[in-house]
């Protein structure tokens, strides 16, 4: 059986996001574990005593229960260009512990800082981030993203982005692209399309 992970952003005490993070492990728990009952997950994190200064991430390791909960110190990746890369890697609602797929994809950057994969014709994510493109009105994101990602969940139900399947020969349509995950905020990371190579 698989081993699953979330990762938490944890910035002075405070996690960012639970109620995505806690839904996202629901599902896991309904597709794998249909027997156990959920994990309460601000109960095992409110007695792993988190640290209350600076930021961290929270990586918690689990099966039908947490395994291990770390708090690693976070910096921030530099990123300022993309290399397109296509790919198989199944799309799904969840994180699994095993990365091979997207480690092998991230091999194939080049010179690049990242890989923008690309499956079936459609942009999907970068090999650690979700995405968004601005168009000159509106930011929008991959209606079929690899990992569903819970600052995506909370950026679409914020109204901050939208949906699209977005085809690879549209990217002329579009003039930046912005990369986020639980860690990486909403605008930290943007990018001229410029930047994106093949």
């Amino acid at each position: 059986m698989y081993r699953f992970i979330e990762s938490i952003k944890l910035l002075d005490g405070i996690f960012y996001r639970l109620k995505f993070h806690q839904k996202r492990m629901n599902i896991c728990s309904e597709l794998f574990y249909p027997n156990d009952n959920f994990i309460h997950l601000q109960s095992a994190l409110t007695d792993s005593h988190p640290p209350q200064k600076g930021l961290f991430k929270c990586k918690i390791t689990f099966e039908s229960k947490i395994l291990k909960i770390e708090y690693l110190p976070y910096k921030k990746k530099e990123i300022n260009s993309l290399r397109i890369v296509h790919t198989e890697i199944e799309s799904r609602p969840y994180k699994k512990e095993d990365r091979t797929d997207f480690n092998a994809a991230f091999d194939m950057r080049g010179n690049y800082d990242d890989v923008l994969l690309v499956k079936n014709g459609l942009l999907t994510d970068t090999s650690i981030c979700n995405i968004a493109l601005f168009d000159g009105f509106s930011w929008q994101t991959p209606t079929k993203p690899l990992i569903y990602g819970v600052n995506r969940a909370n950026l679409l139900e914020e109204g901050k982005i939208f949906e699209k399947d977005i085809k690879l020969s549209d990217l002329q349509n579009y003039s930046a692209i912005r990369l986020f995950n639980a860690l990486i905020e909403f605008g930290e990371i943007e990018l001229n399309i410029s930047n994106i190579h093949f």
